[in-house]
C-alpha cells in the first residue's frame, strides 16, 4: 500500500510541477488581456442589442490597441518628420510631471524592445571582500559626466519582481558574462532556478 501511495504522490507532485506554472502563466496572460479588453472596449458605447442594452463585443478592446499601435508605427515611420518630433518633444518638456512620466516609461520601454536595448550586457559584480557576487546588466560605461571616471552603472534586477536598482561600482569589479542577456535576466528573475542551459 505504501508503494502505491508513494507512486501516486510522486505522480501528483510531477503533475503539480507541470500544471501550476502553466496554469499560472495562462491565467496571467488571460487576466492582462481581459483587463485591457474591458478597459478599452468601446462596443457598449456604440452598439446596443434588440432590447436596447449595451452590446459587449469580446476582443474589440485588444483589436483597438493593436490597430492604434500599427497606425502610430506607420505614422512615426513614414509621415512624422524630425521637425514634428522636435516640436512634440518641446511641447512635452513644458509639462514637468507629464515629461517625467513620459520619458521614464519611454526609456523603460526602449530598454526592452527598442532598437538600442539597454539590458544586453550581463555582468557579474564582486560586491565585497568576502567574494559575494551579484548578476546585473551594464547600463552606463562612462560616468565622467557625474565626475566618476573609472566607474560604471550596473542595473541589478530583483528576483520574482519587475523592479531593480542601479548601482555605481568601480569598473574593475565588473566582469562580463559570455551568456545570452535574455537567459541571464531569466536566471535572475527566477531566483536562479532557470535560464542557464
Amino acid at each position: 500500500m505504501s508503494k502505491v501511495f508513494r507512486a501516486l504522490l510522486n505522480y501528483f507532485i510531477k503533475g503539480l510541477l507541470i500544471v501550476v506554472p502553466l496554469g499560472a502563466a495562462f491565467f496571467l496572460v488571460f487576466w492582462i488581456i481581459s483587463r485591457i479588453d474591458n478597459a478599452l472596449n468601446l462596443s457598449s458605447e456604440f452598439w446596443v442589442d434588440s432590447q436596447g442594452k449595451p452590446l459587449y463585443i469580446p476582443g474589440l478592446g485588444i483589436l483597438t490597441v493593436i490597430v492604434a499601435l500599427l497606425i502610430a508605427g506607420i505614422l512615426v515611420t513614414n509621415v512624422i518628420t524630425d521637425p514634428i518630433k522636435a516640436w512634440f518633444n518641446r511641447w512635452i518638456n513644458r509639462l514637468p510631471l507629464f515629461k517625467f512620466l513620459y520619458s521614464s516609461i519611454k526609456d523603460l520601454t526602449e530598454a526592452f524592445v527598442g532598437e538600442e536595448k539597454k539590458f544586453n550586457e550581463p555582468v557579474i559584480v564582486e560586491i565585497n571582500e568576502f567574494g559575494l557576487k551579484k548578476i546585473g546588466f551594464l547600463v552606463q560605461k562612462d560616468l565622467s559626466k557625474l565626475d566618476l571616471p573609472g566607474d560604471v552603472a550596473v542595473y541589478f534586477p530583483y528576483s520574482y519582481s519587475f523592479a531593480g536598482q542601479v548601482v555605481i561600482v568601480s569598473a574593475s569589479k565588473v566582469k562580463p558574462v559570455d551568456k545570452n542577456a535574455a537567459d541571464m535576466m531569466k536566471f535572475v528573475i527566477s531566483g536562479g532556478v532557470s535560464g542557464l542551459e
